[in-house]
C-alpha cells in the first residue's frame, strides 16, 4: 500500500530523534485529504461552514472520501455529525455560509436533494420519519425504479413480513435500520451516507445490519486496491465506533464542537478515543490552534 503523504512539517524525517508521536498528533489535519490517494475523489468537503438560525454548528470542515473507500467520522453527541450528513444530502434548514460540497467533481453545495440522489448519493438516517400510508413494498419499488424484487430484497434481512406495513410505523430500532438499508440497496447509490447505523439496535440486529452494510459498500472485498476499483464509497458517522467490527474503513476523522480536530487511521483513532475519551480530542485541537 502506498505511504500516505503528510504535511511537510509532519513527515517522518522531520520529527526529533527518538520521538514517537501518538496517532492523534501524527495524523493532525493541516492539508486537504484529497492529496492522500492517487485515486478519484468521490466526495470532498472544502472549508464548509454551516448555520442553523443564527447559530454556527459546523466550522471550516474539510474532509474527503476517495472512490471505493470508506471514511468514518467519530464524535460525541451534539458535535455536528448528523448536521454534516444532512447538509451533504441537502436535508433540513441548514444554511451553508461558506465552503463547498463536491460530488465526483461536481459542485452540489446548493443542489436540490433529488438532484443529489440522481448523482448517486444515498443516506441512512438515524431517526427517519414514519411514513403513514406508504408501504415498504411500494417504497422499495419506487426507490429501485422497478428494477428490484421487493420480496427477494426483503428476504436478505428477514423483512418479508414488513413489506405490506407502513414504513417505520411500529418498527423497532433494529427494524427501522433494516428498512433503511433495504431502501439503500434498492437505490444502489455510489456514495453512502450512514448516520449512526449501530444506534438503537440490539446485539442480534447490529450483526445483521453490520454485515449488510459491509456487503453494500464493499461487496465483501477486503483488498483496498480492489475496493477502489469495484466497491462503493461511504461516509459513516459513529459515536461508539462499534460499526468498525463489521466494515473495512480507510480513513478516520474526529468532529468535536463543530470542527474537525483529528484525522488518521480509524482503528487507531478509536483506540485513543476509548482510552482517553473525546475530551482529549478537544485538547488536541486547542493545542494545534495555539
Amino acid at each position: 500500500m502506498p505511504r500516505e503523504r503528510r504535511p511537510r512539517a509532519e513527515r517522518d524525517d522531520e520529527w526529533p530523534r527518538n520521538f514517537v508521536p501518538s496517532p492523534l498528533v501524527y495524523e493532525r489535519i493541516i492539508i486537504s485529504d484529497s492529496v492522500l490517494s492517487n485515486g478519484r475523489t468521490m466526495l470532498e468537503i472544502k472549508n464548509l461552514t454551516v448555520e442553523v438560525g443564527n447559530r454556527r454548528v459546523l466550522k471550516d470542515i474539510s474532509l474527503s472520501v476517495m472512490s471505493g473507500s470508506t471514511s468514518v467520522l467519530f464524535g460525541p453527541n451534539g458535535s455536528g455529525k448528523s448536521t454534516l450528513l444532512s447538509t451533504i444530502m441537502g436535508l433540513g434548514n441548514f444554511r451553508v455560509v461558506s465552503g463547498q460540497i463536491i460530488m465526483d467533481g461536481q459542485d452540489i453545495t446548493y443542489m436540490p436533494i433529488h438532484e443529489r440522489a440522481k448523482l448517486g448519493i444515498g443516506m441512512m438516517s438515524q431517526r427517519p420519519p414514519n411514513l403513514v400510508g406508504v408501504q415498504l413494498r411500494t417504497m422499495l419499488q419506487v426507490t429501485g425504479h422497478g428494477r428490484v424484487d421487493p420480496a427477494n430484497l426483503a428476504g436478505t434481512l428477514g423483512m418479508e413480513r414488513f413489506l405490506d406495513r407502513d414504513v417505520n410505523v411500529g418498527f423497532s430500532g433494529g427494524e427501522i435500520k433494516r428498512s433503511e438499508l433495504l431502501q439503500l440497496a434498492a437505490q444502489n447509490p455510489c456514495m453512502y451516507l450512514l448516520d449512526e447505523p449501530e444506534s438503537g439496535v440490539d446485539l442480534e440486529s447490529i450483526e445483521r445490519v453490520g454485515k449488510m452494510i459491509r456487503e453494500l459498500i464493499s461487496g465483501g472485498i477486503t483488498c483496498a486496491g480492489r475496493r477502489e476499483r469495484e466497491g462503493k464509497s461511504a461516509l459513516v458517522i459513529t459515536h461508539t465506533g462499534q460499526i468498525l467490527d463489521y466494515i473495512e474503513a480507510d480513513r478516520g476523522y474526529v468532529l468535536c464542537n463543530g470542527t474537525i480536530s483529528c484525522a488518521g487511521n480509524p482503528r487507531e483513532l478509536l483506540r485513543e478515543i476509548r482510552a482517553k475519551g473525546y475530551e482529549e480530542c478537544v485538547k488536541c485541537r486547542l493545542v494545534r490552534m495555539t
